[in-house]
């Protein structure tokens, strides 16, 4: 299977060219592996089943031609949800407030997990706030981190998310 750089270097242009950002391109699995892809709006405004049926028919041509995965394999493209996964720096600060988990490469601070609030990005470090201590976390330095879905991030969901009476 072609490294994920490759697949990102392949796949992220056309993502961007329909009007979508591309959250994470990951291989889940060995046996029948599934390719998935998250993808959200530039605009913010939530990604619909049509929007990921968009992305998914135009990078099936793509990945038809070029056939860039020797086995066979599942496509799937989706929303990242409420608890998304943070991948990119602008990511760090456009959440920032949320409840969240990163997990190290390295030690940070004696420590490789961490849980607490998203603070920002400041240069290449994200802030975040555990047991009122503010870590610095190196960006280069992150291998997983994602939002905690909490009582509070699905409320404010909500109320930004008004179910209409039928």
């Amino acid at each position: 299977m072609q490294t994920k750089h490759h697949l990102a270097d392949m796949l992220e242009p056309i993502i961007e060219k329909l009007g979508y950002e591309t959250v994470r391109i990951m291989t889940i699995g060995q046996t029948n592996p599934t390719l998935q892809i998250m993808i959200d709006k530039t605009d913010g405004t939530e990604i619909t089943v049509d929007d990921c049926a968009k992305v998914s028919r135009a990078l099936s041509e793509i990945l038809d031609e070029k056939d860039p995965i020797a086995d066979k394999y599942n496509l799937e493209v989706s929303s990242p949800g409420l608890d998304r996964p943070l991948t990119k720096p602008a990511h760090f600060q456009k959440f920032a407030g949320n409840e969240v988990k990163i997990e190290t490469d390295e030690l940070v601070d004696g420590r490789k997990r961490f849980k607490g609030v998203l603070k920002g990005i400041e240069g290449s470090d994200v802030l975040l706030t555990m047991d009122e201590t503010v870590y610095q976390i190196p960006f280069d330095a992150i291998a997983k981190a994602k939002i905690i879905l909490t009582d509070e991030l699905l409320a404010r969901w909500e109320a930004e998310h008004p179910q209409t009476e039928e």
